[in-house]
């Protein structure tokens, strides 16, 4: 465990199966291991629960604690350990045994993992015997100040596999103190008012349907902001001197054994036959790309070259874990790879992490940097590896941005950067990466002319600075709890009309700031003006314009700025000169 408040929260998901052993004695285990802030544990449970059950599982989590009650350590043969699981009819405890007997190892997803031991480590609490590596406190006394609360209940296919019965997982958050868990019950409620799937449909940006699960339909108002975002690295982009590229969603077979996903990435793709040959539909857009760099022979004085693609990607996710747009199976990168040399990659990556500086910053983000190293199934040379490993180090170092190290965290192919970004209230989220990799070009056979018409391999840099343009707009959606910036807003500017009569002048002025490029709605509905205020505010348009009499007779504005209650009054010119500005500066405020 890192530190004492991960003993506390992993102990405290033994204590919670205790209780719920207590409450609901025919209940069968899977795993509960911990998480951010808390931990969970999958249970088949033969009696309905609902979140309203949590309450009486706490009362009987704080009941064991203050029974003071040991954890007592245990180890036997696996073989025993087998014998008493299937006794006891805890089938799941049981197959996880017959795994390790049968493998010597065995794991799933975020639990411990037993690998290569002789004997199986079990931990008793009360009436509850678990199979655990622990380590864990002595007694439940010590953590009878920690403050904890059950959050939520979902479901979770055993092992993660869509095929297994699907169980029951109970969540629970815990911290050293109470004012700790204040807090994060707050933001959790913060958290919540901004739910961009809530927030989305409010706002009429995109929806979810049955017919395609995993795959958003993205509304009119919706796609305006898809659009922006994509224009706005576009244009970064070519200002690195970027081409752009189109690759096709299907690809055949051959091509992704080739590149070693048909391998390690299978269970994640989709598959089709096109005249009886076995195609895929893309997880990745590299594989295109590097076809597009064979249909060229490039020399050095070429290089480097990057290639950019937004790319439709589609990934097979299982249905448990999709949500909204941040989990999703059909998605588009913002993608880009660079071919350069190896006297080049050094000047490649920092000018990546500027770029990824400027896209953030842009956004109002701050954000830290975690390098990720040579993964257990990797493809490739070790010493290729190495080198790719200290190249990416030496860059971070070189920022004198500190940065984390996760070991074993790469891709299959080659080690990473990846950028966290910090939202308005505090969380993080995993959006762009940057990945160096001398083993696709191996595997295609690229190459470029050196000074001495020499054949040389080139080495590859993957990159995504949003991750995925529909993640990112999520991502946005809550941190600005659906107020965008006034250039991202789909709707910068209402006209409100007072009455029949005022109508024609709403037109003419809607015309006036379209033509000016500010994208302008007219509400001209039979209702209330404050009614009309009030659904501008609710749809949180940066700028509300009230048409009456009074407008049309002066060459005055009466506008109404989102956030605040009164109205101002400003010159027409003035006001759409102000708005052009911002637009182009892409400014945060209004």
């Amino acid at each position: 465990m890192e530190n004492k408040i991960e003993l506390y929260r992993h102990s405290l998901a033994h204590i919670m199966a205790s209780a719920v052993l207590k409450l609901y004695p025919k209940a069968k285990f899977g795993v509960g291991p911990t998480i951010e802030n808390g931990f969970y544990y999958d249970i088949e449970l033969d009696s309905s629960i609902s979140e309203s059950d949590l309450s009486k599982i706490e009362d009987e989590m704080k009941r064991v604690i203050s029974s003071n009650i040991e954890f007592v350590k245990n180890e036997m043969s696996i073989k025993d350990a087998i014998k008493l699981f299937t006794k006891s009819k805890q089938d799941y405890k049981a197959e996880l045994l017959k795994d390790l007997e049968k493998k010597g190892t065995t794991k799933i997803d975020d639990a411990e993992i037993f690998d290569n031991v002789e004997n199986a480590t079990l931990y008793t609490t009360g009436e509850f015997i678990d199979l655990c590596r622990g380590p864990h406190i002595e007694n439940t006394s010590e953590i009878k100040d920690v403050a904890f609360k059950l959050t939520k209940l979902a479901g979770a296919y055993w092992r993660g596999n869509e095929k297994n019965k699907m169980l029951t997982r109970i969540y629970g958050i815990a911290f050293e103190k109470q004012t700790e868990l204040d807090e994060y019950l707050k933001l959790l409620e913060e958290a919540e008012k901004r739910d961009h799937r809530k927030i989305g449909q409010e706002l009429d940006l995109y929806s979810f349907h049955e017919e395609a699960p995993g795959m958003p339909f993205f509304h009119a108002k919706g796609t305006i902001i898809w659009n922006k975002l994509v224009e706005f690295l576009t244009e970064k982009m070519y200002e690195r001197n970027y081409e752009i590229n189109k690759t096709p969603i299907i690809l055949n077979k051959s091509l992704w054994l080739q590149s070693g996903h048909w391998d390690h990435y299978k269970n994640n793709m989709y598959f089709t036959k096109i005249d009886e040959a076995d195609f895929a539909v893309k997880p990745m857009n590299c594989p295109g790309n590097i076809l597009i760099y064979k249909a060229h022979q490039y020399s050095y004085r070429d290089l480097p070259l990057r290639a950019g693609e937004f790319g439709i990607c589609h990934r097979h996710e299982l249905s448990g874990v999709l949500s909204g747009l941040f989990r999703v199976r059909c998605f588009t990168q913002d993608d880009a790879h660079v071919f350069c040399t190896k006297e080049q990659m050094k000047d490649e990556i920092t000018d990546l992490i500027n770029l990824a500086d400027e896209v953030y910053s842009q956004f109002g983000f701050s954000y830290h940097m975690e390098l990720s190293t040579r993964p257990e199934k990797a493809m490739g040379d070790s010493e290729l590896w190495k080198l790719a490993e200290d190249t990416l180090k030496n860059v971070l170092d070189a920022t004198g941005k500190k940065y984390k190290l996760n070991e074993g965290d790469g891709a299959f192919y080659g080690p990473k950067i990846d950028f966290h970004l910090n939202d308005a209230i505090g969380r993080t989220w995993q959006c762009g990466t940057i990945q160096l990799d001398f083993q696709m070009p191996e595997k295609f056979n690229l190459t470029y002319e050196g000074p001495n018409n020499q054949k040389l391999q080139p080495v590859m840099i993957h990159r995504a600075i949003l991750g995925s343009v529909e993640r990112f707009l999520g991502i946005l959606v809550e941190n600005f709890a659906g107020a965008f910036p006034l250039w991202l807003s789909p709707v910068q500017v209402k006209i409100i009309s007072v009455g029949e009569s005022h109508i024609d002048h709403c037109k003419t002025l809607a015309k006036e700031f379209e033509t000016s490029g500010i994208r302008t709605e007219i509400d001209d509905t039979n209702e209330t003006v404050g009614n009309k205020i009030r659904k501008s505010s609710h749809e949180k348009v940066p700028y509300v314009l009230v048409i009456g009499d009074k407008e049309i007779s002066s060459p005055k504005l009466s506008v109404r700025v989102r956030g605040e209650k009164d109205l101002v009054e400003i010159e027409k010119d003035e006001f759409i000169k102000n708005i052009q500005k911002k637009i182009d500066n892409k400014d945060l405020g209004l």
